[in-house]
């Protein structure tokens, strides 16, 4: 189920891309953390194959379509309405995926929030300077960014960060081309 104002999974081909990437690992019993979940698919996927899943998204109708979705798949998942990692309590994930906003505009509605990653990349500043607090040496911090982002200020402030960008996939599609990465800490 989607709601009206939430990232469509369907119409858009970042979470196909990201699912389609998590198929290769086995997950079962791996703490499992999805930031900017929307719509949950993701979330759910991963607690269907046995994760210890916990979906953030910073929006309240998020949050809403989250619980509907987890409830109606009958499935456990940890829900939390956070900004990143604000409200989610210290702990060393897994796994990290993240489907972030790509376009360099300040969000003005919650929806907004799906899409804008600030004028100045705040979402990705604020994002590199926490992750650090939320993973160990194996954990797998995956995300799928488009070329309409700005992927080289993005990899300058994970660098800045001590993250390493590195990606494994490439994906044509119609008028984008998506790329899946993943980030280690150097």
């Amino acid at each position: 189920m989607v709601l009206k104002g939430v990232f469509h999974p369907g119409l858009f081909f970042s979470t196909k891309i990201l699912l389609n990437y998590l198929y290769q690992f086995d997950i079962a019993g791996k703490t499992f953390l999805e930031l900017g979940a929307g719509t949950g698919l993701i979330s759910i996927y991963a607690a269907g194959k046995n994760a210890l899943v916990t979906a953030s998204d910073i929006s309240e109708l998020s949050i809403k379509n989250i619980k509907l979705n987890v409830d109606k798949n009958n499935m456990n998942v940890q829900i939390i309405h956070s900004n990143l990692f604000e409200n989610i309590p210290r702990s060393k994930f897994d796994f990290i995926l993240i489907n972030p906003p790509y376009y360099k505009r300040h969000p003005k509605t919650e929806d907004e929030f799906a899409w804008y990653c600030g004028e100045h990349s705040e979402y990705f500043v604020k994002l590199f300077n926490q992750l650090a607090e939320y993973i160990h040496e194996q954990s797998r911090i995956i995300m799928v960014l488009s070329d309409e982002c700005d992927i080289k200020e993005i990899k300058f402030i994970a660098q800045k960060n001590n993250f390493n960008m590195v990606m494994k996939e490439k994906y044509f599609r119609f008028w984008e081309t998506n790329f899946v990465f993943e980030f280690l800490m150097t």
